[in-house]
């Protein structure tokens, strides 16, 4: 019994043994396969590290609002008689827009002058009266003072009506009409909207670290999404107080706007110039790997025939359009991959194509992006 037991033994160990060297074995053989396996070449773009001139600026984002804008309204209420304007349209200080009824309070005005006129004439008599020694003076002056409140009367009864009428209190363009012929509106009620839009206002906020960069005069640039045009507008005012809650101050600038494309309301992103240009060297930004522990690019060399890329750790810096500053970690002239940045490690043989080519412009539009 105990011999058939190691016989048992021996031959199990050998056949387990047989398996897990055959294991071994084809673990062995596939490492060596991978280990010696050739690097894939990868086909990238390159772009070289240029010297560029870039002023220093500020970038910020602001928003449009009128010199003057207003909802007009009417002091009185009362049935809308009249609309004298159009939705859109644009208009001079002074214009008559709107009329609410005024029969009553015109025959009103009517009787309040009839009394008028009576106590002109009175007044004129009792002057006469008093000439003749008929009268006191003390009467003359009590027909003097009834004859100023008739007047009075008579000028405040005008005031009414005059309220009745709305008139745009500037030069501007109108918005859409929201009210309607024999409508009653009361005091308060939105008539139309009047915004001045020749020149128009830009503000946006600057932390209080460039406070002592920007100054009334500074010419400022701004776009906004609604077209590629840039537009020009010159600081006028610099709030005098930081926001303690924010570290921020507010800046104001006037921007001519004669063909009106610019509107009150809209989102304007905006650029200010604070130095003299200096040498930069920059790259496109899709030759930056950006990570978290910090950003990288892939630096092209030769070695026999082939080329590989050895990965740089670099400093970046400002942005403009396609480019971003390298500040530290980079000379000008190093090629480096512009493109295909995921299938490159360090010494990863590569292949340059010019398909595909990222852009490389500082100010991307649809013509050259």
């Amino acid at each position: 019994m105990s011999k058939r037991f190691m016989l048992m033994l021996v031959a199990v160990t050998l056949v387990f043994g047989g398996i897990f060297g055959f294991k071994r074995f084809i673990d062995g053989q596939i490492s060596t396969f991978f280990d010696n396996m050739p690097v894939p070449t990868a086909t990238i773009t390159a772009t070289e590290a240029r010297v560029e001139r870039w002023a220093p600026e500020i970038r910020a984002v602001g928003t449009l609002e009128a010199v003057q804008g207003t909802i007009l309204s009417t002091e009185v209420g009362g049935i809308v008689r009249e609309i004298l304007f159009e939705s859109g349209s644009e208009v001079t200080a002074g214009t008559a827009l709107l009329r609410l009824d005024t029969e009553t309070a015109e025959a009103e005005l009517a009787s309040l002058q009839a009394a008028a006129r009576l106590a002109e004439q009175e007044l004129e008599r009792a002057r006469q009266l008093a000439r003749e020694r008929n009268i006191s003076e003390a009467d003359v002056q009590r027909r003097q003072s009834e004859a100023e409140q008739a007047r009075a009367a008579v000028q405040a009864q005008r005031a009414r009506i005059n309220q009745k009428i709305l008139r745009a209190p500037f030069d501007g363009v109108l918005g859409i009409r929201r009210v309607n012929l024999g409508q009653f509106v009361s005091p308060g009620d939105g008539v139309v909207a009047l915004e001045s839009l020749d020149p128009i206002y830009l503000n946006f906020t600057l932390t209080e670290e460039r406070l002592g960069q920007v100054r009334p005069g500074q010419t400022v640039t701004l776009e906004v999404d609604a077209g590629t045009k840039r537009f020009a507008g010159t600081i006028s005012t610099i709030e005098p107080r930081v926001r303690a809650a924010s570290r921020s101050f507010e800046v104001q600038a006037q921007v001519n706007n004669a063909g009106k494309r610019l509107r009150p309301g809209q989102f304007a992103r905006v650029e200010l110039v604070i130095g003299e240009p200096e040498d930069v060297i920059v790259l496109p930004q899709t030759s930056i790997r950006f990570n978290p522990f910090g950003n990288s690019v892939f630096v092209i060399y030769e070695e026999g025939d082939a080329l590989r890329v050895r990965e740089r750790f670099v400093q970046t810096g400002e942005r403009r359009g396609d480019l971003i500053r390298v500040v530290d970690g980079l000379e000008a002239g190093e090629r480096v991959a512009s493109s295909g940045l995921l299938k490159l490690q360090n010494e990863t043989p590569v292949r340059i194509t010019d398909e595909a080519r990222p852009t490389e412009e500082t100010d991307p539009l649809p013509g050259n992006a």
